[in-house]
């Protein structure tokens, strides 16, 4: 398998990116995430670790029945539990894998697993071949392999293909190699693994000391035939592989890499990027190569006398080819639901990817504040749009706020809860202090606010108002986002959407406490009837 030309683009953006965030992602907008990374065509995608929890294991059991393309991979540690939960949620996948790992370096053998390498070894064998019950295509990793002896590396993973293992996974764990070092460590395992013909060899790389790419690139030039990364380069720590720049590194060099290539449609990568963005609320660099906002722009006059003359003299890529649009001024409250929906599909979005009519009034409300709409208006409310539950308990009804120099701040907030709306006023130091007042009185939540974070969206003084808030409730962190041309709305929306996160996350915890009651009770019964028959 190491002979191919094609590079396997594998994708950890919901498994290795998710666990690094500061809220965890509802299952909704990990869907979304699942859909635009599939449109991306990557070839695999890893989308979580079933046997975590409940709710990921619901998750990625929902990505597999409904995601198709790519192979769709849930994570699993070399334990029977981990491999049966992956096989379970993976069952109803187009394409499934179950990437299984353990700890091979001297220092995670001694201090974490307490094993000896042929104890971890033995444990690796048997998840392997317990895995094979479930699928075919199993990946096995040796996590810590940058700090592993190469000699241990060789042994391991010749016992892993015997045992079934198909993708052989090098992770630079914790960001610890250089490049040609790393590239070393791929070409003697190329020469030195006698089986290793048998199995497709990857890459994992972490960012720590700002080589992850550089890593991955130089795996794949010594042999490696799948990069695993994420969208953005999120993840553990100062984060994974880019996936952005692996892939317009190979599409741009190919005077260096060809036959390499990869099937990524470089046209999704901006939309992914920003989507990705603003769902995890990890906000792009500006100067982050390929997405960030100054990837293509040009502020010297040198600069911009020479791309003008010949685009390529300082862009070694068009913005077009990773899908970035100019922005035009097309859309006012006259334009009907088919501009709407053609001017979206000339952006990529298809028909199952919004909801049309809460779309286009949502359109009509701004273009009515506006006068002007704009494609980043345009993307920004399709967001918005999909970040909405259909049951959500929670509805802003209305918001009056008002503020004086020298003077205390006030605002008057109409909250719906379920069926019943409740209305409350405050005061603060500012008007959204005092808007949140009101709505904690009305939830009699709980609130610490963490973080707060007020972002343009677009360009000008009618340019959309962003918030993304992170708060804490009993424990746990819930990230909101609101967006409305006034700040002060745009900061209620998105505590509202705090509330309904906190909200559904009770309404599973119940639902799972009374499964487990349930559970119990059944056992009780059984207990109590084994013991009257022998009675008997």
């Amino acid at each position: 398998m190491s002979g191919d030309n094609k590079i396997w683009i594998f994708d950890t953006t919901l498994r290795d990116g998710e666990q690094a965030l500061r809220a965890s992602l509802s299952q909704k907008q990990k869907i979304q995430l699942a859909h635009a990374i599939a449109r991306l065509k990557v070839d695999v995608m890893e989308v979580g670790f079933p046997v975590s929890s409940p709710g990921d294991f619901d998750s990625v059991q929902r990505i597999a029945r409904e995601v198709k393309g790519p192979v769709i991979c849930g994570l699993a540690r070399a334990v029977a539990a981990d491999i049966e939960a992956c096989g379970e949620a993976l069952k109803d996948a187009e394409r499934r894998r179950i990437h299984t790992f353990i700890a091979t370096s001297p220092l995670h053998l001694q201090y974490k697993l307490r094993k000896t390498l042929a104890q971890a070894s033995e444990q690796a064998v048997a998840a392997i071949k317990l895995a094979s019950r479930y699928t075919d295509d199993i990946e096995f990793s040796c996590e810590d392999a940058g700090r592993t002896p190469i000699d241990d590396l060789c042994w391991i993973i010749e016992r892993a293909i015997n045992a079934g293992a198909t993708t052989i996974n090098i992770p630079d764990t914790v960001g610890y190699t250089i490049p040609n070092e790393f590239a070393a460590i791929i070409s003697t395992l190329r020469n030195k693994v006698p089986n290793i013909d048998k199995a497709r060899l990857s890459v994992h790389c972490h960012n720590d000391l700002g080589l992850a790419v550089a890593n991955s690139i130089s795996a794949i030039q010594a042999g490696a035939r799948q990069i695993e990364c994420t969208v953005n380069g999120i993840g553990e720590r100062a984060g994974n592989c880019s996936l952005e720049e692996v892939a317009m590194i190979i599409n741009t060099r190919k005077d260096i890499f060809a036959p390499l290539y990869t099937d990524i449609k470089t046209t999704e990568i901006y939309r992914s990027s920003h989507l990705v963005s603003q769902i995890c609320n990890m906000p792009i660099q500006p100067n982050k190569a390929i997405v960030g906002e100054n990837a293509f722009a040009h502020s010297s006059g040198i600069h911009q006398d020479g791309v003008l003359k010949a685009q390529n003299t300082y862009e070694i890529m068009a913005p077009e080819q990773v899908g970035i649009r100019q922005n035009e001024l097309n859309l006012t409250s006259r334009s009907g639901r088919h501009v709407i929906q053609h001017r979206l599909a000339e952006l990529g979005y298809t028909k199952d990817d919004y909801d049309l009519e809460a779309v286009y009034k949502s359109f009509v409300a701004l273009a009515d504040q506006k006068g002007r709409v704009f494609d980043y208006d345009l993307e920004a409310l399709v967001f918005f749009e999909n970040m909405q539950e259909q049951n959500d308990y929670y509805a802003l009804e209305f918001l009056s706020s008002s503020t004086h120099t020298g003077h205390i701040a006030s605002a008057t907030v109409g909250l719906r809860c379920g069926d019943q709306l409740f209305t409350e006023a405050a005061t603060g130091n500012g008007p959204v202090e005092a808007a949140f007042s009101a709505i904690a009185r009305i939830s009699k939540l709980q609130i610490k606010m963490v973080d707060f974070n007020l972002q343009a969206k677009g360009s000008g003084e009618d340019a959309l108002g962003q918030v993304d808030i992170i708060a804490e409730h009993e424990g746990r962190r819930f990230h909101g986002a609101g967006l409305a041309t006034d700040i002060v709305r745009s900061s209620v929306l998105a505590y509202v959407h705090v509330l309904n996160m906190i909200q559904r996350a009770q309404t599973i915890d119940a639902h799972k406490h009374a499964q487990k009651h349930t559970r119990e009770h059944a056992r009780e019964k059984n207990t109590l009837k084994i013991a009257a028959g022998d009675q008997q």
